[in-house]
């Protein structure tokens, strides 16, 4: 079995309960998501493309382009538009495990993700949806380059169904801390409230392993935005998901990040929400491998 993945990279984590661990990060190819409505005008119908991405594909720049990292980053819609859309597939790599776990551990600075100082790295699994995943992530946690992996953080829309095969694997694997960060799409984004908001398989990724942690974490931009997190909160809730709610700005480019900072920190403390900054922007901007 192979996996088609963007790409992987070291960095720091940016978001979320992590921000500031040295962490391997795995960008999987695919998403049943396009986001496509970040960034443009509450209202805007959905259409089949993200404006940006229309243009690129409809250009002749797509000719000149031979690899993932020459893709322009863009600025509204999925801000990892080319790991969600078939047009980019031809830029992605294609490994099987032992190949991915080789491209993994090289990228940690020992080669292991357990230091000679007693510090690990973490490993974010990101996309795209990872959890379209699941039977090569099987592969990947029975690995014996994965044996000393003590943390990973499933970064995930909450809307695809644990399988039995995968979640036996991880229970079988109590070494292995499993964080689930779950970002919910709200309307914002362009999705369907039906389609985005899943409180029954956010609640099986819970109960399949109980010993992992979870977190809500919703990017905002305006009051509308709030008022959804309220409303999805009461319905994961009402399934018997309990768990910490972030809130993160809306905002792909430092300039549009920063205008949106403070008042979201703002809305986070008033509701006694828990705030997630977007430090990779802030540091390296809108680019790829950060």
């Amino acid at each position: 079995m192979k996996l088609k993945y963007s790409e992987a990279f070291y960095s720091i984590q940016g978001e979320g309960a992590f921000v500031g661990v040295p962490s391997v990060f795995l960008r999987t190819f695919g998403c049943n998501f396009r986001c496509r409505n970040f960034g443009l005008e509450r209202g805007t119908p959905a259409a089949k493309y993200n404006p940006e991405v229309k243009e690129l594909i409809a250009s002749d720049r797509l000719n000149n382009i031979e690899k993932f990292e020459d893709l322009p980053v863009i600025h509204t819609g999925c801000d990892t538009y080319a790991s969600i859309y078939p047009e980019f597939k031809k830029y992605m790599m294609d490994r099987d495990v032992d190949e991915v776990v080789e491209h993994l551990l090289s990228l940690t600075p020992e080669g292991r993700w357990t230091m000679d100082n007693g510090q690990d790295i973490h490993l974010i699994l990101t996309g795209g949806e990872p959890m379209i995943r699941q039977k090569f992530w099987v592969e990947l946690f029975e690995h014996p380059g994965m044996l000393d992996l003590k943390n990973v953080t499933i970064e995930t829309n909450g809307t695809q169904p644990i399988k039995k095969e995968f979640a036996e694997v991880m229970a079988k694997r109590p070494r292995v801390k499993v964080t689930w960060s779950c970002s919910p799409k709200l309307t914002v984004s362009g999705e369907a409230w039906k389609e985005a908001i899943k409180p029954e398989v956010v609640a099986a990724y819970q109960y399949s392993l109980p010993d992992s942690d979870m977190y809500l974490k919703f990017v905002v931009a305006d009051e509308i935005d709030v008022e959804e997190v309220h409303q999805a909160v009461r319905e994961y809730r009402a399934v018997g998901v309990e768990c910490l709610v972030y809130l993160m700005p809306l905002g792909g480019r430092s300039e549009e990040y920063e205008m949106n900072e403070k008042r979201v920190a703002e809305i986070a403390m008033q509701q006694g929400w828990r705030f997630s900054p977007r430090m990779h922007i802030a540091l390296f901007g809108n680019a790829w491998s950060t």
